[in-house]
């Protein structure tokens, strides 16, 4: 089984092709800059090839990926017959969508009703949905929802103290985001640790320019940091992350802007990019702190301490703690970010190897064999998480 997975954006569509019998990505690349002028990133094992193409919309984008898997020259499939489905990415299932569905009118319409919830995700979400099924009619298509695996936390983590009539009405609650990552990072970590799932308490860390952590619990999301929208939580590359929310009506009071002019500016324009003034990429951060700017240096101390913080809370709330899990572009990648969030947790017994947490690029225990609770990182693959959700669904298990 070979199976399409498809991320759209407002602007772009990302795509990977999945020959499932042995999970090997055959093909991976962009479109971007859709509706404006257009251009490809395509790659396989033959290579990469960029190209700049008209794409008016995501229906030219879709027939520009379809042709270059079928390209003599970049292509890796001789027929579309042989793409058997498309897994979607769709950010945001509200409280309709627990796992993952077979895509039909209804579906659709379901993920219609919540764009309100999400609207910079899933209007884009639903518009590469549509762009498949007017380039490939017939074939299945899977919806694999962000918030689908923090379905199973309790009333007492997902509710806001607010009117419970509002969430009754509006649906105003906690549904958090990055699921997919934090669901296949976790269950690799039991793999890692040569232990049941079942029986571990885990917080993983997906420290990427949107950043979220996830007490999972047997297997079970029980909390995540990010809400009713990606907004909250920590501090990310541009989203500010929990402030108090009398801060909102200040600003706009204050700036003479209007409540979207405050959304934008808190979503884009916030973070360790509004603190530092430099950059939201912590590559540029760390050098800018290098070179003695203060702010850049502020910048990472306050993502590294609420991150920290986070982990600490989530482990009060499970009532224990076996692994701590870093995922992500920073999780992965940035070796003084995770000793930084480390060195406020070595009073429950975090202790690092600092040559085991110089690698990278690969699936580590990075904990000294005396710590008590295991640090790994974990290279996420929420592509492979999508392509196998989608083949249980058609093959029905």
């Amino acid at each position: 089984m070979k199976v399409l997975i498809i991320n759209a954006g407002s602007s772009s569509l990302k795509y990977q092709l999945i020959d499932m019998t042995n999970e090997t990505a055959l093909a991976k690349g962009l479109c971007e800059r859709i509706g404006i002028d257009g251009r490809l990133v395509h790659e396989t094992d033959k290579g990469k090839h960029t190209a700049d193409m008209a794409m008016p919309d995501h229906g030219a984008a879709m027939a520009i990926v379809l042709d270059t898997l079928l390209d003599t020259q970049h292509g890796v499939i001789k027929s579309k017959d042989e793409i058997n489905a498309v897994g979607h990415r769709v950010v945001h299932g509200g409280e309709a969508f627990a796992e993952s569905v077979l895509i039909t009118d209804e579906v659709e319409a379901a993920i219609e009703a919540v764009n309100e919830l999400a609207p910079l995700h899933n209007p884009p979400n639903l518009t590469g949905i549509r762009a498949c099924k007017q380039h490939m009619p017939g074939v299945p298509q899977v919806a694999v929802f962000d918030t689908a695996f923090h379905q199973t936390m309790p009333p007492k983590a997902f509710l806001y103290a607010i009117s419970y009539d509002l969430y009754k009405k509006h649906k105003i609650r906690r549904y958090g985001f990055h699921g997919t990552s934090h669901k296949y990072v976790s269950e690799n970590a039991a793999k890692l640790l040569n232990r049941s799932a079942s029986d571990l308490k885990i917080v993983t860390c997906h420290l990427g320019n949107g950043v979220s952590l996830c007490a999972v619990d047997g297997g079970r999301s029980v909390d995540t940091s990010m809400g009713m929208t990606p907004l909250e939580g920590l501090a990310m590359g541009t989203r500010c992350g929990d402030i108090d929310p009398a801060v909102v009506q200040y600003i706009m009071q204050k700036e003479c802007i209007s409540a979207q002019a405050a959304n934008d500016l808190l979503n884009k324009k916030s973070g360790v990019l509004g603190i530092s003034g430099v950059s939201s990429d912590f590559r540029d951060l760390s050098t800018a702190a290098k070179d003695g700017n203060e702010r850049a240096t502020a910048a990472m101390e306050v993502f590294a301490y609420r991150v920290a913080g986070y982990i600490g809370r989530y482990a009060a709330c499970m009532n224990g703690l076996d692994a701590i899990v870093f995922t992500a572009g920073i999780g992965e990648n940035d070796i003084g970010i995770r000793e930084r969030v480390c060195s406020y947790l070595t009073w429950f017994g975090v202790e690092i190897d600092p040559a085991l947490n110089a690698k990278r690029g690969e699936a580590l225990d990075v904990s000294m064999p005396s710590a008590r609770v295991r640090v790994l990182v974990i290279p996420t693959n929420e592509e492979l998480v999508i392509a196998r959700d989608t083949k249980m669904i058609l093959e029905g298990k």
